[in-house]
């Protein structure tokens, strides 16, 4: 049996290898070598002259929706736990949008660290900086949930020392154990039906949020996404003359030993 062996070419191995394996010669893959290949400026060295010249009218309608300034920041945020300028701001702007569905702000807002993925900085917000801190397309869901239930989320919660909440305040130990959680700085109630803002992803028990599958009753309204409530948050401060900002309340507290 004759053996060869293949190196990793994006977009020339999957062919290889189906031609070898829909031919009748007695070829057989017995190893493979890849190699990671850098996208990034260099690239940008000799670029294919027809290329960019087709390309530049999609690129220039694109530039012109991707840098528009849509705001303004006051301070520079970041995400971070315990608690944090940015989580803080996204759980708070999830918290309120609850009122199209609600015709209020729910009891609490929830955001998961991990779904920030850069920095606001200070200074002028465009649409591509949007787009850098929520890539995703996830989507505002409103849980209904008892009392137990969010107990057992607020423990969720401080497994993973701290996510961005709204309208809640968590006490917590530095190895991730649950002391105190109060809403709107009430007692929770076993009983009593609470509701919940966060995204589709966290609401189907994903980043270890396993209490939210549990809720009596979930509403995520068509085309509520995160990034769009986001933008639309930011466009109306803008219309009101007011600069994105954030602070600090003790959301989700530390206690130290």
């Amino acid at each position: 049996m004759k053996r060869i062996t293949l190196k990793f070419i994006p977009g020339v191995f999957l062919a290889v290898i189906f031609l070898l394996s829909s031919c009748t010669s007695a070829y057989k893959v017995t190893k493979s070598e890849g190699t990671m290949v850098a996208i990034d400026s260099t690239w940008d060295v000799n670029p294919d002259a027809e290329a960019v010249a087709l390309l530049a009218p999609y690129k220039a309608k694109v530039d012109s929706i991707m840098y528009r300034v849509v705001g303004t920041a006051e301070m520079s945020m970041d995400k971070g736990a315990p608690e944090s300028l940015l989580s803080n701001l996204v759980a708070d702007v999830l918290r309120n949008a609850a009122a199209q569905v609600l015709g209020k702000p729910a009891d609490m807002g929830l955001i998961n660290m991990g779904g920030l993925r850069n920095v606001l900085t200070e200074g002028p917000v465009t649409t591509e900086n949007i787009y850098e801190i929520l890539p995703f397309e996830n989507s505002l869901c409103v849980l209904t949930m008892k009392g137990v239930y969010l107990k057992e989320l607020f423990n969720n919660i401080a497994v993973r020392h701290g996510e961005g909440i709204s309208g809640v305040q968590l006490l917590i130990t530095k190895d991730g154990k649950l002391l105190q959680g109060t809403v709107g700085g009430r007692p929770i109630e076993d009983d009593q039906l609470y509701t919940i803002a966060t995204i589709d992803y966290l609401a189907d028990g994903n980043d270890g949020m396993t209490a939210l599958p549990q809720a009596e009753k979930r509403e995520c309204p068509d085309g509520a996404t995160l990034r769009g409530l986001f933008m639309d948050y930011v466009e109306r401060q803008t219309a009101a003359g007011k600069k994105i900002t954030s602070r600090l309340e003790g959301r989700v507290t530390v206690k130290d030993e």
